[in-house]
């Protein structure tokens, strides 16, 4: 599952179009005044993510081709501003959950794993037992020295990051950029850690929101990729679709989704940080145990409260995913 993701062609964006199934594949249509129907056929097997803006509609079989291939459908605002909902396949297996609970539900370890994000942002070194709240600070500085030479870089004056919702068509362009590029960035992170099985709402930096996840791993590469990008657009005439198309031509040469499995991987188990060999099985389901961690499922334990199971004692196959 996690080479098929990191191999993935990143995202693609869609509005006031039907997306309908047929003999040939998933097409996305549109009908002109004439009732002339335009089709382009999505490659629906190389997408992590498809985003569905305003005026997009969707049938049933579409959506279960998506599914078979693995694909994130989030459901978003115009321009891909705002995530309302995504989804996620049934057939995942929990390893990676697992992991980011137990590393949630301690303080510690969820101390230790924000640090992490922080160091991960920083291309400097960081004194050992530096407080959570002075890397925050450390963070914040860096942005606004980013902000700062760039905006002196491409001569835009003095540079406020602003994000409205309820003004957007009243925001510079450097604005409508970021938010737009953010908005796509934050589409692939979610359709990573869905792919992965991880929760998007539990998250080690944010809280209280069903992306905070999202937001914390968006942060570990918009210093490098998104605020850049804004920057260049600043005197472009449609800052939002320009962010969008510069940004998804350029993931290939970051290989992004990549990049994003593994720091999530390293970030919630180190030691488990390498992808299961391909060829090497993977059991779907086991029963926790509060001494053992976790037994096969799919056996029958009744030898252990002694009696001898017999030749045929009705086991039940291992389980499966529908």
């Amino acid at each position: 599952m996690l080479p098929r993701v990191g191999d993935s062609l990143s995202f693609l964006y869609a509005d006031v179009v039907r997306i309908v199934q047929d003999d040939s594949g998933v097409s996305a249509e549109t009908t002109d005044a004439s009732g002339e129907t335009t089709r382009v056929y999505l490659p629906t097997a190389a997408l992590s993510c498809v985003l569905l803006g305003p005026g997009t509609s969707i049938t049933q079989p579409a959506m279960a081709a998506f599914a078979r291939h693995g694909t994130t459908l989030v459901c978003t605002g115009s321009g891909g501003v705002r995530s309302y909902s995504a989804t996620a396949a049934d057939s995942l297996t929990t390893r990676w959950l697992e992991h980011q609970v137990h590393q949630w539900s301690d303080p510690e370890r969820r101390l230790a794993v924000a640090r992490a994000m922080y160091l991960h942002r920083f291309d400097m070194p960081v004194p050992e037992g530096t407080p959570l709240n002075t890397l925050r600070g450390l963070e914040g500085q860096r942005v606004k020295a980013l902000y700062k030479h760039l905006a002196r870089q491409y001569r835009v004056g003095r540079f406020t990051r602003n994000y409205d919702p309820d003004a957007w068509d009243d925001q510079d362009p450097v604005n409508l950029a970021l938010s737009s590029a953010n908005q796509c960035l934050y589409g692939i992170v979610h359709a990573a850690l869905v792919a992965m099985g991880c929760s998007t709402a539990l998250g080690f930096v944010h809280q209280g929101k069903q992306h905070a996840m999202v937001y914390d791993i968006a942060d570990l590469y918009k210093a490098e990729l998104t605020i850049p990008l804004a920057f260049s657009l600043h005197d472009s005439p449609k800052p939002e679709a320009m962010a969008r198309r510069s940004f998804r031509e350029e993931l290939r040469l970051y290989r992004l989704l990549p990049r994003i499995v593994g720091d999530i991987q390293r970030l919630l188990a180190p030691q488990e940080a390498e992808p299961v060999p391909e060829g090497e099985s993977v059991p779907l389901v086991e029963l926790w145990d509060p001494e053992g961690g976790a037994v096969p499922g799919g056996v029958n334990y009744a030898r252990d409260v002694g009696d001898e199971p017999s030749a045929d004692d009705g086991t039940d196959p291992p389980a499966t995913p529908f």
